[in-house]
């Protein structure tokens, strides 16, 4: 019975999916496979993706998902120069692990914007009294933050940035199901699959001293 309620809402959401949210969620997959690759084509398909994310924001008025994705097209930016920038010796960024400094940075600058993000939701949505009473504004925080500071890794091309990817991505599956988004957390752990395969291959890329 619970599976048959499952393909039910599933097939309901493919149904009232746009073609404009179809394409936004295609260049978003082709993104993280091209991240997996460590491809610089994760740049270019991942700003369309964020790009059409923000224009169904804004007619949605989810003005605060609006401004996220935004802020992932300003990364995206900032991922692209990152890896096409050369050093003196005419080298690309290279795939590297962080060191105990960079993990703390990690840490310190995930659990800043956690609160931020946190503090912004408060005074953007407290009349929404309903929202602001459930756990959906914490977890979604989280993994705002988290997927915010893989962003960051990823552009300085280190291996942890799949870490964060994958714990992000393992509290947005539920996230999503249970607020009867059942496509978006299909597509959530299809992201998770993804992320899981990155970092095996990024991992095998540094031991080999590959870069593509």
């Amino acid at each position: 019975m619970i599976l048959l309620s499952f393909f039910e809402t599933f097939y309901q959401n493919i149904i009232e999916t746009t073609w404009i949210e179809i394409i936004a969620v295609f260049f978003g997959l082709l993104s993280v496979w091209y991240a997996k690759k460590a491809n610089i084509l994760v740049y270019p398909t991942g700003i369309i993706s964020v790009l059409i994310y923000v224009y169904i924001c804004f007619y949605a008025k989810l003005y605060a998902d609006m401004g996220i994705n935004s802020f992932y097209f300003l990364m995206s930016v900032y991922g692209w120069y990152m890896w096409t920038r050369k050093d003196d010796s005419r080298k690309v960024l290279s795939i590297t692990w962080n060191n105990r400094k960079d993990q703390w940075i990690g840490i310190i600058a995930t659990i800043i914007s956690y609160f931020l993000i946190l503090g912004l939701i408060w005074i953007f949505k407290k009349d929404d009294t309903e929202y602001i009473g459930s756990y959906v504004p914490y977890v979604d925080s989280f993994t705002t933050a988290v997927f915010l500071v893989a962003m960051l890794l990823m552009a300085r091309k280190k291996v942890e940035n799949w870490v964060y990817w994958i714990i992000g991505d393992v509290v947005s599956v539920p996230l999503y199901f249970l607020k009867g988004l059942v496509f978006t957390s299909f597509q959530y752990f299809v992201f998770l699959i993804i992320a899981m395969m990155g970092f095996y291959e990024w991992r095998r890329m540094f031991r080999e001293g590959s870069n593509p």
